[in-house]
């Protein structure tokens, strides 16, 4: 039960960015766009070239990707935003402002791709952000010239998956949504793991290159983890398993992708996500030899140059 508790619930405290901090390689301050009267923050880097935007995983901000905006921008428009409820966005209360669900945040980034790129983009994901991504485009065909989908999130604890667990995990699996839909609790466990050494020991697994677990990295996580309505937007969408999953959206793909894949995931298991690449929308898998489930923060010299030459193909 523990195990499928940590499936839950850890890529909220391990990629929990917050764009609000100082983050190496920037200078300029973060902007601002209002989707639907609430602040919806971002970054750019480019002013020429192809337009590209980038979309971070559960918990994560556009922080995430401060390695790859300002290559990505040398060549292309890069943007790159905080999905609403994470890092420097707003985070409107769960069932009473918004629903926290793949169709808002599909709709949120067709929007943004509207109103502030102002043309199709190349959209690339991280985790969770390569079903955001892929339900955009599904949605709003026009916005679309690619999707790129980095260690796609498999939403193995979905309720559709769980008929292939073994009784025992798809058991505990519920039990423990069940527990966190009490508010006390949530709260609570919320707070065990929203702490440094938590933080840090998550980090080591998911990233297979343990250099990349730095003080600066820990301390973007922790900061947002304390903000008002993190700990309301956490319980919600840990308690999310319908909506989509890959396999529904990558068959109906209005436009061509590509998959990259960090061979040491210790999430979404390589095997299982090279399944992803048998639909014919998927044009190239990429196995990315000894990374994990964040490539493109743990080795960005790898990541950079597939994704360039991919948007310039």
């Amino acid at each position: 039960m523990l195990q499928k508790t940590q499936r839950l619930n850890i890529n909220y405290f391990a990629f929990n960015m917050s764009s609000s901090t100082t983050i190496t390689n920037f200078n300029s301050a973060p902007k601002i766009w209002i989707w639907k009267g609430f602040p919806i923050e971002y970054q750019t880097a480019g002013t020429v070239g192809p337009a590209v935007v980038l979309v971070h995983g559960f918990g994560a901000s556009w922080g995430h990707w401060r390695k790859n905006i300002p290559v990505l921008g040398e060549t292309c428009r890069c943007y790159a935003l905080d999905l609403i409820g994470f890092g420097g966005s707003a985070k409107p209360t769960p069932g009473v402002e918004i629903e926290y669900t793949f169709s808002t945040w599909g709709q949120l980034v067709a929007d943004f791709c509207r109103e502030v790129v102002g043309s199709p983009a190349f959209l690339i994901g991280n985790s969770i952000g390569c079903v955001v991504i892929m339900q955009a485009v599904v949605d709003n065909p026009e916005i679309g010239q690619g999707v790129a989908l980095i260690n796609c999130s498999l939403r193995l604890l979905h309720e559709r998956k769980r008929a292939e667990l073994p009784w025992i995990n798809s058991y505990g699996a519920t039990v423990m949504q069940n527990l966190l839909a009490y508010k006390w609790f949530g709260n609570f466990f919320f707070q065990q793991l929203a702490k440094p050494k938590v933080v840090r020991n998550i980090l080591l697994q998911a990233y297979s290159r343990q250099a990349a677990v730095t003080d600066e990295l820990i301390e973007m996580i922790m900061k947002p983890a304390a903000e008002k309505g993190a700990a309301d937007v956490f319980l919600a969408f840990s308690r999310y398993s319908s909506g989509p999953l890959p396999e529904d959206l990558l068959p109906i793909l209005p436009c061509r992708g590509i998959i990259l894949w960090g061979t040491e995931d210790p999430w979404e298991p390589i095997k299982l996500g090279r399944e992803l690449a048998n639909f014919p929308t998927i044009e190239k898998f990429i196995p990315l030899e000894g990374l994990g489930h964040c490539p493109q923060d743990e080795a960005p010299e790898m990541v950079n140059p597939v994704l360039l030459e991919w948007i310039n193909t």
